[in-house]
């Protein structure tokens, strides 16, 4: 649990940023009934203490030239934190992957890659992914159709009645 609980505004400010986060100040204090300033105040505030991480484009990948989303999941050959942390160094260095995971179960990291086609995945999966050197297994998995690949968080969870 986040050290910081919040309140029905904290919620619907975040639950409207999630979903247009371009919205103008003024225009997120209108939706939710609340002043500017205020607005502003809590939104800022919220940004200071990390549940806001950012704010950017969210492209579509077939637009941009990217048609192949890829669920890659791999095993390596050693498990210490060292190891770990070259993999993640080099898995972060490749472009196409957007998302990486650590995981349990058979695999120990699950990849998210997007790629033009199948001629740069393979370029990917053997240049780069298998290239690096305690990566010892690889199985894919290509998606079909996106139903939905960013939606917002559920946040009933941090619900309280007044912020501190």
């Amino acid at each position: 649990m986040p050290e910081t609980s919040y309140d029905k505004t904290d919620l619907a400010i975040l639950d409207r940023l999630q979903r247009d986060g371009r919205i103008a100040n003024v225009d997120l204090a209108e939706a939710i009934a609340l002043s500017p300033s205020s607005c502003l105040r809590r939104t800022k505030a919220m940004e200071g203490d990390g549940i806001i991480a950012g704010y950017r484009a969210e492209l579509d990948r077939a637009s941009a030239g990217l048609g192949l989303t890829v669920f890659i999941a791999l095993k390596v050959t050693q498990h210490s934190r060292e190891t770990s942390r070259q993999i993640e160094a080099a898995l972060i260095a490749i472009p196409a992957v957007v998302a990486c995971h650590v995981v349990s179960g058979e695999a120990d990291f699950l990849l998210e890659a997007v790629v033009p086609d199948l001629v740069a995945y393979e370029r990917m999966l053997l240049d780069h992914i298998l290239a690096i050197e305690s990566v010892k297994d690889a199985r894919s998995t290509f998606a079909i159709r996106t139903v939905l690949s960013r939606g917002p968080l559920p946040l009933d969870h941090l619900a309280r009645t007044a912020r501190s």
